[in-house]
């Protein structure tokens, strides 16, 4: 399942106004963000997310994360992804700074891309 899609944007202002207009009609709204970095919409369990970057790493024009079930399935996809030709852009690990229990990897696909693998629930005990 994807969590969310985050897009690059050249005028956050203006896309956060136009999306706000453009998602009423679908029951999609602003759910958070932080003003001139990022924007994040409720779009019916996942989030759209929209962001003003100038395209230095970590950031890319366009992210797309997935959720999965378990951090083994960060890992392996992780792996999998280096293995298959991307390039590191976030070991797994947990991700306090976005969310309590955030763990999550990213890669970089070989169009330069940020994909990442990610899941929040608790560290597993023992």
């Amino acid at each position: 399942m994807i969590d969310h899609i985050t897009i690059a944007v050249s005028d956050l202002e203006r896309s956060k106004l136009f999306y706000e207009r453009a998602f009423e009609p679908l029951g999609y709204r602003l759910s958070f963000g932080k003003e001139g970095v990022f924007w994040a919409f409720d779009v019916g369990g996942s989030l759209f997310e929209i962001q003003h970057t100038d395209d230095k790493p970590p950031l890319t024009r366009v992210h797309v994360a997935f959720r999965v079930r378990s951090r083994a399935e960060v890992e392996a996809f992780y792996q999998a992804a280096l293995e298959a030709g991307a390039r590191d852009n976030g070991a797994p690990g947990p991700r306090p700074e976005y969310e309590e229990n955030y763990y999550a990897c990213f890669v970089l696909d070989p169009d330069e891309y940020n994909i990442e693998a990610m899941l929040k629930e608790p560290a597993p005990q023992g």
